[in-house]
């Protein structure tokens, strides 16, 4: 592997000839870019963006605040991944709804909700569903297991996002397009390259599916800048082991059959045009939203007021621009989603970059 990452690494400093900005817009790859160091091994002109690929830190405030209510209900479990238990609502995270006397559950996968639904009939089990298209299926599964089982006890809060309506709206910002993007090989395992291809014909931006070992991002990087450099602009594969141009269409047909999109307010970014999923009405029984009559609070801030994540996760400045970083905010004491999530942009370049 060394040596293929030196060889891709002096591909680069041979194809580069003028300053280009590329972003990658997924958490999991924003972590492997630090872990590994690959930003200071690249060549000077060639920079890299870290934009929203945390579906963890662009949920919803309103969404937050929703689960912390339905934990505080009497007869009601709220399960969830371990990700979303401190990320804050206007009103307190689900950690502390849990010390308040909510019954908030960490799993590792919606099916253990079912299973708990199924071994305690008694009590309503909801599901606080996070995630790109990634997980989604996954969530489906558990929404069509439950109801082949008649567990009419199980429900799902939906706040699962789709990524190429974001890319979409930053390429529709004034401020911080960048020059290319590296799509999130997790994601597009699962839908395909369709909507990306879309994406780069209709901007006129290079695309790059890449996955998260370093051989994966140079390759994708190299791709991009290749493109940039002769003017094109299309999407290609440098994750062709696990992704395939139609995607997993047995995950897309499950995804596709429980969820359709919707109009979805992302954390620091804004609302986005079918941004989001929302439960289809043959499915509305297992809307939690909807079953329990939650409230809509108002979007307001997102944040901490002076936390910058928004501009983080915009990619209009990095982790350690901001002037909280390290300081009043840590993993321990976060004041914006990017610090909490195991895929925060602020959480790796704490753990890894920090002087």
């Amino acid at each position: 592997m060394q040596e293929e990452v030196q060889r891709l690494l002096e591909e680069l400093r041979r194809a580069v000839t003028r300053p280009w900005a590329v972003m990658e817009v997924c958490g999991g790859q924003t972590h492997a870019i630090a872990s590994l160091g690959l930003e200071e091994l690249l060549p000077p002109e060639l920079r890299l963006i870290h934009g929203p690929g945390c579906p963890v830190c662009v949920t919803a405030v309103d969404l937050i605040d929703q689960a912390v209510e339905l934990s505080l209900r009497p007869g009601v479990v709220l399960c969830s991944y371990g990700d979303m238990m401190r990320v804050p609502g206007s009103g307190g995270d689900l950690f502390s709804a849990k010390a308040r006397g909510g019954d908030v559950r960490l799993m590792y996968s919606p099916l253990e909700a079912v299973a708990l639904a199924g071994s305690h009939p008694g009590l309503e089990v909801v599901f606080f569903a996070v995630g790109f298209e990634t997980t989604a299926p996954a969530t489906a599964l558990a929404m069509q297991q439950a109801r082949a089982l008649g567990y009419a006890n199980f429900s799902v809060l939906c706040a699962h996002v789709q990524v190429p309506p974001a890319l979409e709206w930053l390429m529709d910002q004034d401020e911080g397009r960048p020059d290319a993007f590296l799509a999130p090989g997790h994601v597009c395992a699962i839908t395909g390259e369709g909507d990306y291809g879309r994406l780069a014909a209709r901007y006129r931006v290079p695309m790059a599916v890449t996955g998260f070992e370093a051989p994966d991002l140079l390759r994708g990087i190299l791709m991009c800048v290749r493109q940039l450099e002769a003017g094109k602009c299309a999407v290609q594969n440098a994750y062709a082991r696990y992704v395939k141009p139609e995607g997993n269409k047995t995950a897309r047909k499950r995804m596709e059959e429980v969820f359709e999109p919707e109009d979805r307010h992302w954390r620091g970014l804004g609302l986005i045009p079918s941004g989001g999923m929302k439960v289809r009405r043959a499915w509305e029984g297992m809307d939690a939203a909807l079953r329990f009559r939650c409230r809509r609070g108002a979007h307001g801030a997102d944040e901490a007021s002076g936390c910058l994540a928004g501009q983080v996760l915009r990619g209009l400045i990095r982790p350690e621009e901001c002037p909280f970083f390290g300081a009043s905010c840590t993993p321990l004491a976060p004041l914006g989603a990017p610090m909490v999530s195991g895929e925060g942009a602020c959480a790796a370049y704490y753990r890894y970059k920090r002087s």
